[in-house]
């Protein structure tokens, strides 16, 4: 049996697909939103795969649960920083709604795997 590649999480999968897509959508912004919001945005949500990947190199299970749970942390700030993008129109209400529902799907997927981890890693 091999070993598991964190490009088979689905969880990793799916941050670091949303973080690409934001990316090319404050690429495209004017200098001061992309030097203010958009490097915020960014960093926020590359930490959530970032998070993921670091958890998954753990070698013990609360390293690992520690590195989930600030990933689960950085889909929140990324909520905010959506939400402003969308008041300061940035983003259209209807890019900011179809952003919103894939980045609300993250959350479960994350406590899924802090739940995996726990439940079969000893230490």
């Amino acid at each position: 049996m091999g070993f598991i590649d964190i490009q088979d999480n689905s969880a990793y999968i799916r941050a670091s697909k949303f973080g690409d897509q934001i990316w090319n959508i404050v690429i495209q912004w004017q200098y001061f939103e992309k030097k203010t919001i958009g490097d915020q945005l960014v960093r926020a949500v590359d930490s959530i795969s970032a998070n993921l990947a670091e958890g998954f190199g753990r070698y013990y299970k609360k390293d690992k649960i520690k590195f989930y749970h600030n990933s689960r942390a950085s889909v929140i700030e990324c909520k905010d920083w959506l939400n402003k993008c969308k008041r300061r129109n940035l983003l259209d209400k209807m890019k900011h709604g179809e952003l919103m529902d894939l980045l609300n799907t993250l959350p479960m997927e994350i406590n899924h795997l802090i739940k995996f981890t726990d439940g079969k890693l000893s230490r």
